[in-house]
């Protein structure tokens, strides 16, 4: 979406608030990976660092991000994510997937500043707090079976 005066279509408009979520989405997958496998400069299996990335599941990681009271237990800037996560998907499948669906200008700007500070949020909060958010939208808890 240009920045220039004038109205942008609902096509730009569209594709920017996909582009948003897939920005929250990306940050995410490499946060998982690097945290769990090694990041920049780290000694690691280029396959296992690709495998762990791309692990990272839409369905999966919006269902825990859903759940507030687990997720209210994480610092803030790591709730803000999570519920900028779940709000920008459903952002997005409206753009992607319904014809009648409009956008504006304003609203979507407001969505890439709200994205962009969420994502500086949750990486000024801890590696162990990230970490532990990471092996939340990884992986699925399993019910204990007592």
């Amino acid at each position: 979406m240009r920045s220039g005066r004038g109205k942008p279509s609902q096509v730009s408009l569209r594709r920017a608030t996909s582009s948003a979520y897939y920005a929250l989405f990306h940050r995410l997958a490499r946060s998982c990976a690097d945290l769990l496998v090694g990041g920049e400069g780290a000694e690691k299996s280029k396959h296992a660092w690709r495998q762990t990335y791309r692990a990272l599941n839409h369905g999966t990681a919006f269902s825990a991000c859903k759940q507030k009271t687990i997720l209210a237990k994480f610092p803030k800037g790591i709730e803000d994510f999570g519920h900028a996560f779940v709000a920008m998907q459903e952002r997005r499948h409206a753009a992607d997937y319904d014809p009648q669906a409009r956008f504006t200008k304003s609203e979507v700007l407001a969505d890439i500043a709200w994205v962009e500070q969420s994502i500086s949020d949750f990486e000024g909060e801890s590696i162990k707090d990230r970490l532990a958010f990471c092996a939340f939208v990884l992986f699925q808890k399993r019910q204990n079976p007592n």
